[in-house]
């Protein structure tokens, strides 16, 4: 039977709905089911479109499956997803939605297909088909031949080759050289992010050898302050902020991070390493600390903490939040556009996304608000050390111990048999007759036992002073007893939410009943019935408030009585009775750490019998079978207290482990990546869904791109796509590198879009320059300040920035280049310049976030009111990149010019003008206060006249001397000021500084402050020219 007369009598038995059954190689995919397929399924899943991830213009494809998984499940018509779809026989609507349906015969013919095994012809087979695209930013770098230019004089190394060919070819020339001053002022403001000293101003200008201004920048390369200007710049694409995100915002630490950048930048890493650390430094062999540290890059992403949300979701957030960084810092693509669909202009599908999103999938956080793991912990070199003479000095009293304990022992059982049969000692509970706090904590007296309970309303810490009046002929202990309560947290003792207290020191005073002498007792020694470890009880006798004693266990519950007995070295002894003051002091570092409910006794009965409490007694007379663990460990507890010649080893070792607890509790820790010892299982998230898990994919780069190279065939890792990023045949991540370093030194990218190099993004206005620079940037190795030192050296960047009205005309966003560009600074540079002009700008690097002087009520509206300690010193004056970043609530000079919220990458910083920002340079406290700053130094110098010191304001602000009619204005403003202040005299004492030098009155001082107040609102001042 010939084929065609077959596929009638098949065609037609289905029509009749007979059952057929197909002979093998009958049904021929391109000749019978590819024209179907084509006719009603590759509008929306062809080439151009393909809906959830599904393609079928070719079999390869078909077979390949979309979002939702395989299309065709061989052999099995009937489990098919493709043939589903077209039977409406599932949750998806039946396909094809805006064109006639399948008839039966054809639905037919593709289930009869997939039945004789989905066999397509090898053309139709896409093992070696790759997605490709003729867009430039998607072909290979390749250097490009320097262009041929007429004013070769001009020439100062390869850019300006492209340049000046660009402006030849459009008729223009370059501007001229900017002034030494300008120079030295925009070199400084690029490389450094502050202005130069006077000093420095004044020995380049004076400067004429031939290679003054290469010696300049050399200098300025090598500078510490570099690391800090472009780590900001950095940090902005790494999302970098002190806090969590969402509503809660709660506090993180990963200032370590920020600081490996800065010292990552100074000592000149190659990008190739700089980007290989943060995103796999984990993933090296013995990594090091250092670039542990550097994996903190992406632990920079957001943390829910509001109760009743999915960790998962968040989770998943954080895994795209990486991919999209990724997309934005290296690729310059928008990926985010592919998390729930094909990305609508470039040839980036849904499947590409996920294959990214795989890569970033496998690591250990998991959105854990409360722990943050995984995270390090980071010691500085003095920590190190300390540490390490800490456990020595640990071990060598633990050996001495150790053995003691060896051979007292023995003594055990014969000590268990006096302790059950001693006599109980007779306590005598006191009645207080006066009971004060230090800092407004409300003690009540209970009647049934007269024990004091803490109020609800208390401070953070507090000290409980108590009188008692005791009739007793001497007192030789007294006990405290901590007692639970319903109204305390978790039923007490303490006041901790957990019922824990730290009771820093227990102090006695006594004197004569009725007199208000008394005298400190000295406490010899005090027993507990229980300590928490590395809080025994006679850390609240040894007079350090950093230490105490505390109740919680390891194991059963905290919230029982607890007692502690204090012998006094003498016995306390009055004729006519006792005044007895106990004074309970809490310092402890944590909030509410306070005792909650006591009792206070004494007796008179012989010291050697209060050594033992009496809950110890109680448990000794018990059988040793009805003994708890945790009753058995009490035991052994109060053996070893009752050992004299243990008693001063312990507590030396005790104390040694507490400054050890300390030492490790001080030491910063870091949030770092870590690879999951299993990979996680990828799946397509269908619409960007993670409750709708569609296929399983694996590791991988957009099909556009040349693929990773994986010689074992394994799903790529981190490391691996860090390779891939710095690849040669990557041809993405050294042009959008350099396209973001030639928009901080001229103001705009030679790709204006410089978040996206697609086919929607601009096109460069120099193609063939970027590749020149991205060539020499790998060729050299990656080198970030080489590249650096090439731009800043061209005649390009040292032109003047003056416009004329034809080149505003021509080229107002200065896209070719014949002048250089005015730019505003951004907000941190703002208040650094400041303070740099003022003379006290800190040069301290690295360390905690600070708090410098802002406006009060910043918080109010916040869900949690955030802390804000306003620092003193050198910290009131660091970099602003040091100030710590709320997201929620940043500090207001941020968000007031421009800085990001940290949410999310930042490409480029916008640039608005608005009436806010003149109000905060001129009204805002710390901007006044940099105003008085000013003021004091210039008056501070051994300058008097008012135009020597104009200048010398004017060089701090402005790197410049002023014009003859400014100089005239600013004399005029002056004399001004001192009437004003004459006349108001209340005035001028706010005004002016509070420290003047000798013989400068406040009105003088006043009148400099608002005169240094022009020079720091002048539009110059925050311009970068």
């Amino acid at each position: 039977m010939s084929k065609s007369s077959f596929n009638f009598s098949s065609l037609l038995l289905l029509l009749l709905g007979v059952s057929v059954t197909f002979g093998d190689d009958d049904i021929d995919f391109a000749k019978q089911i590819k024209p179907i397929l084509t006719a009603h399924c590759v509008d929306c899943h062809g080439s151009d479109l393909q809906e959830s991830g599904l393609r079928l213009d070719l079999g390869g494809y078909v077979l390949r499956g979309g979002d939702r998984g395989l299309a065709v499940a061989v052999g099995k018509p009937s489990e098919s997803l493709l043939v589903k779809v077209l039977k409406e026989d599932g949750d998806i609507p039946k396909m094809p939605m805006d064109l006639d349906p399948l008839t039966d015969a054809q639905i037919a013919l593709i289930s009869g297909w997939i039945e004789q095994g989905a066999r397509i012809p090898d053309s139709e087979k896409i093992s070696n088909i790759r997605r490709t695209s003729d867009h430039w930013a998607f072909q290979r770098i390749e250097r490009p031949a320097i262009p041929d230019v007429r004013q070769h004089e001009w020439i100062r190394n390869g850019i300006d080759y492209f340049v000046l060919s660009r402006l030849e070819a459009e008729g223009l020339t370059p501007s001229r050289e900017a002034s030494k001053e300008t120079l030295i002022r925009r070199l400084s403001l690029d490389l450094l992010g502050v202005p130069p000293t006077p000093e420095q101003v004044k020995q380049f200008v004076s400067d004429e050898s031939s290679d003054a201004y290469g010696r300049l920048v050399e200098r300025f390369l090598s500078s510490p302050r570099y690391g800090e200007r472009w780590g900001r710049h950095w940090l902005d694409l790494a999302r970098y902020a002190d806090s969590n995100g969402f509503t809660i915002d709660g506090p993180r630490q990963v200032w370590k991070y920020r600081d490996w950048v800065v010292e990552a930048l100074n000592s000149d890493i190659s990008f190739a390493d700089f980007t290989i650390h943060q995103m796999a430094g984990d993933m090296l062999e013995s990594p090091t600390l250092s670039q542990l540290i550097a994996t903190g890059f992406h632990r920079n992403t957001l943390v829910n903490q509001e109760g009743g949300t999915d960790d998962e979701q968040f989770r998943v957030e954080a895994v795209v939040d990486r991919v999209n960084t990724v997309g934005s810092a290296y690729l310059g693509l928008t990926v985010g556009c592919a998390q729930c669909h094909q990305h609508k202009y470039d040839p980036i599908s849904q499947r590409d996304f996920y294959r990214l999103y795989a890569i970033f999938n496998n690591c250990e956080d998991n959105n854990d608000a409360n722990g943050m793991a995984p995270k390090i912990n980071v010691p500085s070199e003095r920590q190190v050390a300390v540490k390490r003479q800490l456990e020595d000095a640990i071990a060598a009293v633990e050996g001495p111990l150790n053995e003691h304990d060896k051979k007292y022992k023995a003594g055990f059982d014969d000590w268990l048999v006096k302790v059950a049969d001693s006599g109980d000692v007779k306590w005598v509970a006191l009645d207080p007759s006066e009971w004060t706090t230090d800092k407004g904590a409300l003690l009540n007296k209970l009647p049934e036992d007269n024990s004091l309970l803490v109020d609800f309303s208390v401070p953070a810490n507090d000290v409980y002073n108590v009188t008692y009046d005791v009739d007793l002929s001497q007192i030789t202990g007294v006990r405290l007893q901590t007692l639970s309560h319903t109204s305390l947290p978790s039923m007490g003792p303490g006041r901790a939410d957990n019922g824990n207290f730290v009771l820093s020191e227990f102090l006695i005073e006594h004197g004569e009943k009725g007199s208000e002498e008394t005298t400190a007792s000295n406490i010899a020694t005090a027993f507990a019935d229980h300590s928490q470890e590395g809080y025994p009880v006679f850390h609240s006798i040894d007079g350090n408030k950093k230490t105490g004693w505390a109740i919680n266990v390891k194991e059963g519950s905290p919230n029982v009585d607890r007692e502690a007995v204090y012998i006094p070295v003498d016995p306390i002894k009055h004729e006519n009775g006792t005044r007895l003051i106990i004074r309970m002091r809490h310092d402890h570092n944590v909030a509410n750490y306070l005792v909650g409910r006591f009792l206070i006794s004494v007796t008179d009965e012989d010291p050697k019998l209060l050594e033992i409490p009496a809950s110890i007694k109680e448990i000794a007379k018990k059988p040793v079978d009805e003994r708890s663990d945790a009753e058995k460990t009490q035991l052994t507890k109060a053996y070893q207290q009752a050992d004299k010649e243990r008693a001063p080893l312990a507590k030396k070792l005790a104390g040694l482990r507490s400054e050890l607890d300390a030492l490790n509790r001080s030491i910063p820790t870091t949030l770092v990546l870590k690879e999951l010892a299993e990979s996680r299982e990828t799946r397509i998230q269908i619409r960007g869904d993670f409750l709708r898990p569609g296929a399983i994919v694996t590791g991988g780069v957009p099909e556009v791109l040349p693929q990773v190279q994986n010689p074992d065939e394994a799903q790529p890792s981190r490391l691996d796509f860090a390779n891939w990023l710095l690849s040669r045949e990557n041809p993405l991540t050294a042009r959008v590198t350099i396209n973001r370093f030639w928009q901080r030194f001229f103001g705009l990218g030679i790709v204006e879009t410089e978040n996206d190099f697609g086919t929607q993004g601009e096109l460069p206005s120099h193609p063939e320059l970027l590749d020149w620079l991205a060539v020499e940037f790998i060729d050299g190795d990656w080198g970030i300040k080489n590249i650096h030192r090439i731009i800043v050296t061209s005649a390009t960047y040292r032109q003047d920035s003056s416009i004329s009205g034809e080149l505003l005309e021509l080229d107002p966003q200065n896209k070719l280049l014949a002048r250089q560009s005015r730019v505003r600074l951004e907000a941190e540079a703002v208040r650094d310049n400041c303070l740099a002009a003022a003379g006290v700008l800190s040069t301290t690097i690295g360390g905690p976030g600070v708090y410098p002087p802002q406006p009060t009520g910043i918080y109010i509206l916040t869900q949690q009111k955030k802390a804000w300690p306003e620092s003193q010193g050198d910290d009131r004056v660091r970099r602003a990149m040091y100030t710590y970043f709320w997201r929620s609530s940043p500090y207001p000079l941020m968000p007031t010019f421009d800085a990001p919220d940290s949410t999310a990458a930042c490409t480029r910083r916008s640039r608005s003008n608005t009436p806010l920002q003149a109000l905060m340079l001129a009204n805002d406290r710390a901007f006044f206060e940099f105003s008085q700053q000013l003021a004091t130094t210039v008056l501070h110098s051994k300058l008097e006249g008012d135009s020597d010191r104009i200048k010398l304001a004017f060089q701090r602000c402005l790197s410049r001397d002023p014009s003859v009619y400014e100089l005239s204005r600013l004399q005029q403003y002056v004399e001004l000021q001192r009437k004003r202040y004459t006349a108001n005299t209340e005035a001028a004492e706010a005004a002016s500084p509070s420290v003047l030098p000798d013989g400068i009155s406040k009105v003088e001082g006043a009148a400099w402050t608002a005169t240094a107040r022009v020079l720091l609102n002048l539009d110059e001042f925050i311009t970068r020219e």
